[in-house]
């Protein structure tokens, strides 16, 4: 398996924003949503078009109105305020190291610990700053191994993962991430 990193810091942040406190699949749906009102296209045939998440500046741009109809009301503050930390700091976020750019990120009003690691792991590919306690490694962990007896809350499950992982805690928290993937496309 390999699995490309993003290549936009700001795409990761934005993505990061959008999956805060939701759902996966819901978050899937409003960012495509958003993309397809907003983003730049391409046209990859007569029929299809591909769009990506809009600009920084773009976002600044959008009225209340475009997030509401897009059902992104709820994180039109959110990405207001990360479109325009990236504007201000995103160059000098560039030259930053993974670990030192998630602490950074977190100075951001609405980014927190699990929004800075989420966006530092998908555009970094360092999968160690991903928030490996949280509920989709819980989840996909217990799926992938039933078996074993996987704590139930957050901290205690980090603890142990950590542990199990050893110096392989980004290789196994990617492919438990991309196994959960797999699984939830199959349904």
């Amino acid at each position: 398996m390999a699995r490309l990193p993003n290549p936009s810091l700001w795409d990761a942040l934005a993505t990061a924003v959008v999956r805060q406190v939701i759902r996966a699949a819901q978050a899937r749906k409003l960012y495509r949503e958003f993309c397809d009102r907003h983003g730049p296209g391409v046209a990859l045939s007569d029929e299809m078009d591909i769009h990506s998440f809009p600009s920084p500046e773009r976002v600044l741009t959008l009225s209340d109105g475009d997030f509401t109809n897009s059902g992104m009301a709820f994180k039109r503050r959110p990405l207001r305020r990360a479109a325009e930390a990236f504007l201000a700091h995103g160059e000098n976020w560039l030259s930053l190291s993974p670990s030192v750019l998630v602490k950074e990120l977190q100075t951001v009003p609405g980014i927190g610990p699990w929004s800075a690691g989420a966006a530092v792991a998908d555009w970094s590919n360092d999968w160690t700053l991903y928030p490996y306690g949280d509920l989709a490694v819980r989840t996909w962990a217990r799926h992938a191994d039933p078996d074993a007896a996987w704590p139930m809350d957050e901290r205690t499950f980090a603890r142990t993962w950590r542990r199990v992982t050893g110096d392989q805690l980004g290789t196994y928290t990617l492919l438990t991430l991309a196994f959960g993937c797999r699984q939830a496309g199959a349904v």
